[in-house]
């Protein structure tokens, strides 16, 4: 429950205490600044407190976006301060200086809560102000402010403002144009019969799932359907997002499902489209696992490469700047946003790829758009760096040490080496080009030699911060070197199952490092210690499996690889849904790059 204190005399015709009802508040009124802050104290110590001033004129989704968001623990629009639990400790102090300052008998002219919003801001607290846009949020001083303010708030229509703003204001061509147009309305029908974002994740995913096993029966009716049902996913996909918008229903655990889910989705149907494959006698797994090793890669440049630059100081570019030029022109934008083949035009691609043609059809076309769609988002970031004045914070080193996902053998190496073999890009693709000339030299041990000096460069690139121009590639290289060396060993070990056995193992590993990558995102720090060292890092991962391949026959290795597969997500998992479900973790909503 939350509670709002109206402070000053009611005004006749006032609807706020009705809409603050509306909003799941418990009114109360202060007719002056010691009653506020007497009911401020004897408010539930769990509860979100809100202070307004009963002259406010605006809309009740002014309201809402400034006194109902979880994700801030202060918030205020004109008229109205709100505090989280967390952060009563502060009102509290600000409250009772303006009251001490007022004397606390008499009401000022002025409003309190906005005199609450100014004392809150010279204590160093950060207050969240929500951009209004149209919307009216007014304390009018007199009648004649306030009949305007009235007539202002007559002339917006405050649905069609929620509906709108329910819509990413960045979004991929097929999903602004295809989808948005109905599915925010779909996402106001969930929340007028009181489904939770989270549901319709849930149902998105559930969808995905039986459009996947459609897809394995490897009919044509059972493509048709795949087809049909993964759209019909990504509707629902989209819907989450604006149904947490349009009802401001962001929470800790919608903030891991919604980052999750998107990747479990595509590479489930990715394995439905292999086994369907296989059932008409087409083997596509190598296929299947490229395709997610591709797409996961451009995921983790796109991410290693905000991080890097999302804090930087004197961070400007004339590629960024002509970049920023061609968004004015509206053709360039659409253009730029297709080209990269972001969820909504992949979805699309896949789907009807699936209903129209075949599964090895449908791989094909997608490596070569993805290949394209990373060649393109690649050069650019690159172009962008070498050419950007920008001086890298420590925390945007932390983040791509993070990513890297060093285990103990690279910390073991990077302790006991005393010589340093160079810049750390250099030396990540030293080692990664050396483990690949192995894995495709024919001689039995020489992956192994070759995952060994993959391991000690490993430890020797993060000897120092990442902080130089290109060093945000480093990670990339890592789960490039990974993720390839399982799909090379298996597909050379010829035998039925290696392949699907390794793209079980690449979805685990692929799970932690987007869990890694989500929990950056939200502060929360990358996943503890332990997690890392229990199941190798990269380069113990990658040895490990280099010596499997090495000591064991082709079938021993598929059964080895598949108890790897579940020992990784097993412990992954565990750890994930702990913490994604636990206090401790941040609640938002992910707002980022179209994926």
């Amino acid at each position: 429950m939350s509670t709002a204190i109206v402070t000053g005399q009611p005004v006749p015709g006032s609807s706020l205490e009705n809409d603050l009802r509306s909003l799941g508040f418990d009114v109360r009124v202060a007719a002056d600044p010691a009653a506020a802050e007497t009911l401020l104290a004897a408010a539930p110590a769990g509860d979100r407190v809100a202070l307004v001033d009963a002259r406010f004129v605006g809309h009740r989704h002014a309201l809402r976006l400034g006194l109902t968001d979880p994700r801030f623990p202060l918030s205020a629009i004109p008229g109205a301060v709100t505090a989280q639990p967390e952060a009563r400790q502060a009102m509290t102090r600000a409250v009772a200086r303006e009251t001490s300052a007022g004397g606390g008998t008499a009401l000022a002219v002025d409003c309190l809560a906005d005199r609450i919003v100014t004392s809150l801001d010279s204590d160093g607290c950060e207050v969240h102000e929500p951009d209004l846009g149209s919307l009216v949020a007014a304390v009018p001083a007199d009648p004649q402010a306030r009949n305007e303010a009235r007539q202002a708030v007559a002339a917006v229509d405050d649905e069609a403002v929620r509906l709108k703003s329910a819509v990413k204001s960045r979004d991929g061509f097929f999903t602004t144009f295809f989808i948005s147009p109905y599915s925010r309305y779909i996402a106001r029908w969930c929340a007028r019969h009181g489904l939770t974002p989270n549901q319709v994740t849930t149902a998105s995913l559930l969808t995905a799932l039986v459009a996947a096993g459609c897809a394995a029966t490897g009919t044509r009716g059972g493509f048709v359907a795949a087809g049909v049902l993964l759209i019909a996913s990504f509707v629902l996909d989209c819907t989450d997002g604006q149904l947490a918008r349009y009802a401001l229903k962001y929470s800790t655990l919608g903030a891991w499902l919604d980052a999750t889910f998107d990747r479990a989705k595509e590479y489930a149907y990715y394995a439905g489209l292999a086994l369907g494959a296989a059932r008409g006698g087409d083997d596509v797994w190598a296929l299947a696992l490229g395709a997610m090793i591709l797409q996961t890669c451009r995921h983790v440049v796109d991410f290693s490469f905000n991080e890097a630059n999302h804090d930087a100081t004197a961070n400007t570019s004339p590629t960024a700047a002509l970049s920023d030029k061609l968004d004015s022109v509206g053709w360039t934008v659409w253009a730029r946003r297709m080209i990269v083949l972001p969820i909504g035009e992949r979805w699309a691609l896949i789907a009807v790829l699936t209903a129209a043609t075949t599964p090895r059809i449908t791989f094909c076309v997608l490596l070569v758009g993805c290949a394209l769609a990373a060649t393109y988002t690649t050069a650019g970031r690159v172009l962008r760096s070498v050419t950007r004045r920008a001086t890298r914070t420590d925390r945007a080193a932390q983040a791509l040490a993070d990513l890297a996902d060093n285990g103990p053998l690279a910390a073991l190496v990077a302790r006991v080496t005393r010589a340093r073999l160079g810049a750390p890009l250099l030396v990540a693709l030293a080692g990664t080009a050396v483990l690949a000339v192995s894995l495709f030299s024919g001689v039995t041990w020489a992956p192994v030699a070759g995952a060994v000096v993959y391991a000690v460069t490993s430890g020797q690139a993060l000897y120092r911060p990442l902080k130089g121009v290109l060093d945000w590639l480093v990670p990339p290289f890592f789960r490039a070197a990974e993720y390839g060396t399982v799909l090379i060993l298996a597909s050379k070990a010829g035998v039925n199952g290696a392949l699907p056995a390794a793209f079980g193992l690449v979805a685990a590993v692929a799970y932690h490092h987007y869990d890694t990558v989500y929990r950056i995102r939200g502060n929360a720090g990358a996943p503890p210690a332990w997690l890392v060292r229990v199941i190798g890092g990269h380069e113990g991962r990658t040895l490990l499996v280099t010596v499997l391949a090495a000591v064991l026959t082709a079938s021993q290795f598929t059964v080895a690889l598949t108890v790897l597969a579940v020992v990784v997500a097993l412990v992954v998992l565990v750890e994930s849904i702990r913490f994604w479900v636990s206090a401790g973790a941040p609640a938002v909503h992910d707002e980022g790059e179209p994926a």
